[in-house]
């Protein structure tokens, strides 16, 4: 697969070294796109049947929640790559994402329905990514808060590091109040 430089600080907020310190700076974020996809699938098809809907806290996500709030990231998110690579940077707007994971109605679904349609995001992501012009990996936009003021600035690599790092941060707080 591509291979695709980490980002530099300056192309992602702040607040995004919890994904991008996750990261190896291996330019192979595609390759791990998918072995960490297939290796939380693995994960969570070994837990039993009640972990998938423990919450660790109240007002806490399941893990069904939190899968299927991966996937929903993760296409917002390609999106706004998507939008970056063809230079348009007219700024976007965030997401609720607990309102997103509020009304995915994640805990009425089958696992299996779960990852048929994470794998198909996966790898429409990854397809994406792969084939983008090289040239616009530097390329970025800003992100706008609900009153219009710019809160964030990222670049279209910044996103893709963005996705696998958001994906391992998810996985490793299952692993450590989901499953401990």
């Amino acid at each position: 697969m591509r291979y695709i430089k980490k980002p530099t600080e300056d192309e992602y907020p702040v607040y995004s070294h919890i994904y991008m310190d996750l990261l190896e700076d291996d330019g192979k974020v595609l390759e791990h796109l998918w072995q960490n996809f297939l290796e939380i699938k693995k994960y969570v098809y070994g837990l039993p049947e009640n972990k998938l809907l423990y919450r660790y806290a109240e007002d806490k996500w399941t893990i069904k929640e939190i899968l299927v709030h991966l996937i929903d990231d993760e296409r917002i998110f390609a999106y706004r790559a998507l939008r970056y690579a063809r230079n348009d940077d007219t700024p976007l707007h965030g997401f609720d994402q607990d309102s997103y994971a509020r009304y995915s109605r994640a805990n009425e679904r089958s696992l299996d329905s779960i990852f048929e349609e994470y794998e198909w995001v996966r790898k429409s992501t990854i397809a994406l990514f792969e084939y983008l012009p090289e040239e616009s990996f530097t390329w970025g936009g800003e992100g706008i808060d609900f009153d219009g003021s710019i809160i964030n600035r990222r670049t279209v690599r910044g996103l893709a590091y963005h996705i696998a790092g958001h994906e391992l941060r998810h996985f490793n707080i299952i692993k450590e109040r989901y499953v401990n």
